[in-house]
């Protein structure tokens, strides 16, 4: 898999040696990248002549492939769902919203030396504190986990997705203490030492060289999409 990592056994899923792609510096938009995935985004996945795009289609693969214990991604058809009912939800809810948080908040004005206009960046917060309430209004709700009592991919999909804000220091937990037990939760199931590696390049994002000139002009369309 093109991300970040090594083998790791996850839950019962055996997590592919992984190569570094690292997005900041533009390689995912190589030629000898787009031979992997031709929209040139990362993470891809490469077994054997197979390649495929995308993190959910991605995990939801690799969970069939080895036979991950059920709880990631249930057999049972209601279960499942669920699990199905979030992943749909959270691509343009909870997603887009975290990524614009972290790009408005950090990566406009430290990375690409961007001012963000303050009402752009408070209408992005209040849509994201919506998002987290619904989050654990309709899914988490009294549950430990946002799809029952066992942990699923819709809670490792939902984790990766509000470490983004955080690496950007927005307190996404701080004032929701159901949210912070999840979270707490979600850790202690992937193992805490895991659970840091998984997040350690988004949470070292801060610290990134200003971008070159060739970097801002790459970079462009997506501010103009973050911008919005």
């Amino acid at each position: 898999m093109l991300g970040a990592g090594v083998q790791r056994d996850l839950g019962g899923i055996r997590v592919l040696p992984t190569t570094s792609v690292v997005s900041s510096t533009g390689q995912h938009r190589s030629d000898a990248f787009a031979q992997v995935n031709p929209l040139r985004k990362v993470p891809a996945l490469k077994d054997g002549e197979f390649t495929l795009a995308e993190s959910v289609a991605i995990l939801l693969y690799l969970s069939r492939k080895y036979k991950a214990p059920d709880h990631w991604y249930p057999e049972d058809l209601q279960a499942r769902a669920r699990v199905d009912e979030y992943l749909a939800w959270q691509h343009t809810a909870l997603r887009s919203s975290c990524t614009r948080a972290m790009w408005q908040k950090m990566m406009f004005p430290v990375f690409l030396g961007e001012r963000v206009p303050p009402e752009t960046l408070a209408s992005t917060l209040a849509e994201l504190d919506s998002c987290l309430q619904l989050l654990e209004d309709k899914f988490l709700k009294d549950q430990d986990f946002l799809t029952g009592p066992h942990i699923s991919v819709a809670d490792l999909v939902a984790i990766t997705e509000l470490m983004h804000p955080v690496s950007a220091g927005c307190q996404v937990f701080k004032s929701r203490p159901k949210l912070a037990a999840w979270y707490k939760r979600v850790e202690a199931a992937v193992g805490e030492d895991l659970f840091q590696e998984a997040h350690a390049v988004v949470m070292k994002a801060k610290d990134l060289p200003p971008a070159d000139t060739a970097m801002k002009e790459m970079l462009k369309p997506l501010v103009q999409v973050l911008l919005r």
